[in-house]
């Protein structure tokens, strides 16, 4: 069963167990992770569920799309390097993901 740890604006943490095939951004909404709004169901129409992806963690998901990079400059906080839209984060088996929540997603 895949984990996944977010780390608030604050450095507060939320463990969450997830389901294998469901998003980082599913995991968040359905368990109340605060930060993370998904308003578009994650169809990759907003970026309301932004989050800085850990470096060691970036090698496992694909490459940011284009579509995914071009609602990454939509973001209400600033992109950096790690950033993903954590709707394009799938879950594998085992695997153990952290991401910090932004300031703002609106």
């Amino acid at each position: 069963m895949p984990k996944v740890i977010y780390t608030q604006p604050d450095g507060s943490e939320t463990v969450v167990e997830a389901v294998v095939g469901d998003s980082v951004m599913q995991t968040a909404v359905r368990n109340a992770v605060s930060g993370i709004l998904g308003q578009c169901g994650g169809s990759l129409s907003c970026a309301t569920c932004h989050v800085f992806l850990a470096e060691e963690d970036i090698d496992d998901f694909a490459l940011v799309s284009e579509d995914e990079d071009e609602m990454l400059d939509c973001a209400a906080t600033e992109r950096e390097d790690s950033s993903r839209l954590s709707c394009q984060l799938v879950l594998g088996e085992g695997q153990e993901v952290h991401v910090t929540v932004p300031e703002a997603q609106l």
